[in-house]
């Protein structure tokens, strides 16, 4: 089992509350300000969107619909998940009351918050210090997008943010005693294996305690379908995108939770890549394949200089 060698949210949660705990998916009905400035290249929300918000409602109208789910799934504990556009976006009275209105339930072990590092003023952090606080043993986790370290590719994908805000929330988060994690887009057009693992180290170096991996996927009518079509740039086959994952995985920390190793969309919208239909069962097999024929585990290179020999496994 791929769970073996990476420390997966699964693994985490069952060492640290004795069970598995599922996510519940609050929307807060925010639109990120982002979209002002012509909206991540990328990004469409109907195509990451749980078929459970469509309802929308109140959040005790969300949470009661989560709980239903993740019941369906014997899950009996929850981390309240924020995860609909960047969610600290919005008043903070009414941001702190979703929160802690979400976090209230006997249920739930914890928030996760995700957002953008442009959205995370000193006000912002302070706040939700102050509400893990109150908290006592309960976990806040806050999840920043960043997808690449790299500021030339943050143009391109029109993220409308630097590295250095990245950096600058982080230290707050950090500072705060807030939970930090990164979302990463591999396969990100001009990138090679070579930028994604300074990004990888980058973010590492700054104590980051939990990742997701997503592999870039072409998404009907965004903009970066649109550059597609205009100008084809590679996307990767399962078994490079792998390959490459697997190569990452050696320099995180084992200490770092894994929440997520590539990304899911509604096959309706998905453009590129076509990955013929594997499943999770399918990629963790051949992921774990891969990681035991390169002898490698997650952490496994941290602290070296291998992975400027490695070289590009791109297509």
């Amino acid at each position: 089992m791929v769970s073996d060698g990476i420390n997966l949210f699964s693994r985490h949660c069952r060492r640290q509350y004795g069970q598995s705990v599922g996510k519940i998916a609050l929307n807060l009905g925010l639109v990120c300000p982002n979209r002002r400035l012509g909206g991540c290249t990328y990004c469409a929300p109907a195509s990451f969107t749980p078929y459970y918000l469509d309802e929308g409602g109140t959040i005790a109208d969300q949470l009661a619909r989560g709980r239903r789910f993740l019941a369906a799934r014997k899950f009996k504990r929850y981390f309240a998940y924020f995860q609909q556009e960047s969610s600290t976006a919005g008043p903070l009275d009414e941001l702190l009351a979703a929160f802690s209105e979400a976090m209230a339930g006997p249920d739930c072990v914890g928030l996760i918050v995700s957002t953008r590092p442009d959205c995370l003023g000193e006000e912002v952090v302070q706040a939700l210090a102050l509400l893990r606080r109150r908290g006592e043993a309960k976990e806040i986790l806050v999840e920043v997008g960043l997808q690449s370290a790299h500021d030339h590719t943050l143009r391109r994908i029109n993220r409308n943010h630097s590295y250095q805000d990245f950096v600058v929330a982080a230290q707050r988060l950090k500072a705060a005693g807030l939970g930090l994690g990164v979302h990463l887009i591999i396969g990100l057009p001009g990138e090679d294996l070579a930028a994604m693992l300074a990004t990888v180290r980058n973010v590492v170096s700054l104590g980051v305690e939990a990742i997701k991996f997503h592999h870039l996927q072409v998404i009907r009518g965004t903009a970066l379908h649109r550059e597609y079509l205009d100008s084809p740039f590679p996307v990767y086959s399962p078994h490079d995108y792998l390959t490459i994952l697997a190569r990452l995985l050696a320099h995180v920390p084992a200490s770092v939770v894994i929440h997520r190793l590539w990304s899911s969309s509604d096959p309706a919208l998905l453009i590129q890549p076509d990955w013929g239909g594997m499943g999770a069962y399918e990629l963790h097999a051949e992921l774990s394949a891969i990681m035991a024929r390169e002898g490698l585990g997650q952490g496994v290179l941290c602290g070296g200089d291998q992975a400027a020999d490695e070289g590009d496994t791109r297509p």
